[in-house]
Order: structure tokens, then sequence, then C-alpha cells
């Protein structure tokens, strides 16, 4: 990468010539991983040969899977899917591609929209696991996560409702956008008035996307990534919340203990840092919690906030 990108690389860790301790290791591991998410920042490396190229053996390596053709499917908003013909070893930018090809999607309009992982729950519950990197391998990923039951899906990848305008001179821009908005909807991801609800079940019967896009883009919480419930320290210890992500901002409806509701909207541009650990199991067979905090400025004053979610 130094002989191809010189100095936009990152220096790379130092490494400890003599026997680490515990907390060396820890800090030699924090500082790779520090080290791996700085190199991403720049996506002219991330799209390299040399970088995809390493990754993809990793992940095939890692996984003992080998290159050769297979069926992937990718799942859209309403639950249908697109059967794709593959190679193992293609990269989620390059199925993006060939699924939007599919589609009929522009190729301008390609950037709008990525692969996420996700899964449908028994109780209707959707929970998005992560978004697809550009040089993921989705095959290898599916399968190192079979026991999770996750899709392969496709959705819009921008948290500004403004930027639907962009994309509603595209039919099948549209009908993603359409998909995604009915399914926020019914998930109770967006959360409508009672007078929005009657609207909406007034304009499905017309069957105008636009319209309706323009309706659920009114209502709150749309456009959002929803969080599986979480636990959060704010106001106090302990509290349940369910987090809402988008907009620039984190929308958090914490249930106090006194089972009261308060909203809480934590603004993007009052964020200084903040970092995601993972904890692992904290007793024998509890699920792995991650913890993820971030140092907000209330009233003048810097503050750190935690929420735990269990995976």
């Amino acid at each position: 990468l130094r002989q191809l990108f010189g100095s936009a690389v990152p220096a790379f860790p130092p490494k400890f010539y003599l026997a680490m301790t515990k907390s060396m290791a820890d800090e030699r591991r924090s500082q790779l991983e520090q080290y791996l998410q700085n190199v991403t920042l720049d996506s002219s490396i991330t799209s390299s040969d040399v970088f995809i190229g390493f990754f993809r053996k990793l992940q095939q390596d890692t996984f003992k899977i080998q290159t050769q053709t297979a069926f992937l499917d990718v799942y859209l908003a309403d639950g249908s899917n697109i059967r794709l013909d593959i190679q193992t070893s293609d990269t989620a930018e390059r199925i993006l591609e060939v699924t939007s090809c599919k589609m009929g999607l522009s190729r301008e309009l390609i950037k709008y929209f990525s692969l996420f992982f996700f899964q449908d729950h028994d109780d209707g519950a959707l929970s998005v696991v992560k978004k697809v990197a550009d040089f993921e391998l989705p095959y290898v990923s599916l399968q190192s996560m079979k026991e999770l039951h996750c899709k392969l899906g496709i959705r819009k990848w921008y948290m500004d409702p403004s930027l639907d305008t962009l994309l509603m001179d595209c039919r099948a821009s549209l009908n993603l956008l359409y998909m995604q908005a009915i399914q926020e909807v019914k998930r109770n991801w967006a959360k409508p008035t009672e007078g929005q609800m009657q609207d909406l079940k007034f304009l499905q019967k017309n069957a105008n996307k636009a319209k309706i896009l323009a309706l659920i883009r009114e209502m709150q919480f749309y456009g959002y990534i929803r969080l599986d419930p979480c636990v959060c320290d704010y106001p106090e210890e302990g509290c349940s919340a369910n987090i809402y992500v988008g907009n620039d901002e984190i929308n958090c409806c914490i249930k106090l203990p006194t089972n009261q509701t308060k909203e809480v909207s934590f603004k993007i541009n009052r964020l200084r840092s903040w970092q995601v650990t993972f904890l692992g199991a904290t007793k024998d067979g509890e699920e792995d919690t991650l913890e993820l905090r971030f140092e907000y400025n209330d009233s003048g004053t810097w503050q750190w906030i935690i929420l735990y979610t269990k995976q």
C-alpha cells in the first residue's frame, strides 16, 4: 500500500520485540484495529486491487471457501428477492452493480444504495445487522453467520430525507424508496400520527407512489435506522431505550424507572468523539454485548453517554 499511495497510508503500529504482557498485547490489538479503521477511511485505498485481493484471500481462507459458481439471493424491502448467479469470491461492490443492473437502476444512482445484512424476526421486528463493506464477500459472510439466519438486502444508504428528490425520476429507485418506506411504517420504524395513517390508507388505494412517499417523509423517524432495544445510562443507569439514528441525530426514546417515557435527541454536531467496544458475554449463557459510548456537549458540559445492546 505504501508503494502505491505513499504518505496517504497511516503509519503501521510499531512492533514489540520482547515478550508482551497481556496489557501490551491488548494495546497492540487496539492499535491494529485503529490502523485498519484509518486505512479504510480512504476509498482510493479500499478500492485498490492490492487491498481487495488481500481481504478476498483472507475471507476465503478464514472460512475455507474456494472460488466457485453459486446462487445468491438479494432481498428487497417488500420481501421479494432477486436471485443472482455469482462467484463466491465476488465483492459486495460487484454484487450491488449486478443487482442494480437487473433492476434497471441507473449507474449514477447506485451510490445512494448499499447492501445490508438483516434479520426478519417471527414477531415482525426487523434488525439491520450491518452494512456490507464494498470489499466484503457477501457469500462468505453469509456462510459465517448461518446461526444468525441473516439475509442479504438492498436499502438506500443515506440519512437525509431531502435526497429522496434526486431519485424520483428513475422508476427502479422510486420503487426501492417506496418499498422501504412502506416497510418502515409496517415495522414501526416510522411513527405516523393517526391522521397520517388514515391518509396513507387512502393513498394506497390509488397506488400513487410519489404522493405516498411525500406523505411518509413527513412522519417522525422516516429514513432513520432503528437499532434493536438497548440499555442506556442516561439520564440514569439501567434505562431501556429505543434508538433511532438519522437526519444528523441519535434519538432515544428512554423508559425511566417511573415507567414514564422521555424522548431525547442528541445532535451529531454536538458529538466530539465516539467508540464501540465488544464486551463479549458477561455471564455464562448470556448474549454478547456491544457498548456504544459517545461524548456529548450538554449545556456547555461534555459528558459520556453509554448504550448497551445485545448481539
